[in-house]
């Protein structure tokens, strides 16, 4: 099943995440994906808030990963613009969260196709067609 949402700033980017992040179970994978700047981490951050998080948020472009644990769930939160191949998250356990007690979330998927379950939720994010600049169009395969 295709969704799509159109986001007119980053407050319903977050709030599109926000009501992702309430009906979260535990083991589900989300998968993000869009270009550089299109409101991936804002998302991320309205889906921690959906599950009752207040921690600060922030892409983990550089540490690999950050895990956020004091809401309704724990969020293992990837970003994996910066991997090289599959075979370094293998190296850090990378599968042991993506069936874990929480919800594990990986920006830039696409990078890695060969480590992503069938099952997992993909969300692109896009910039709105029609030029403006703080539109997105949200497409959620699940």
């Amino acid at each position: 099943m295709t969704k799509e949402f159109y986001s007119a700033s980053s407050a319903d980017t977050f709030n599109i995440g926000a009501g992702f992040g309430e009906s979260a179970t535990p083991s589900t994978v989300l998968c993000l994906d869009g270009d550089l700047g299109a409101g991936k981490t804002v998302f991320t951050k309205g889906f921690a808030k959906g599950l009752g998080s207040q921690a600060l948020v922030t892409s983990p472009t550089y540490t690999l990963m950050h895990i956020y644990d004091d809401g309704r769930l724990p969020i293992y939160h990837f970003d994996v613009y910066r991997i090289d191949d599959e075979d370094e998250m293998a190296e850090i356990g990378f599968e042991e969260y993506l069936r874990g007690d929480g919800v594990t979330i990986i920006e830039w998927a696409t990078l890695i196709p060969g480590l992503i379950p069938k099952d997992a939720i993909r969300v692109t994010i896009n910039r709105d067609p029609r030029g403006d600049a703080d539109g997105r169009v949200i497409t959620v395969e699940m």
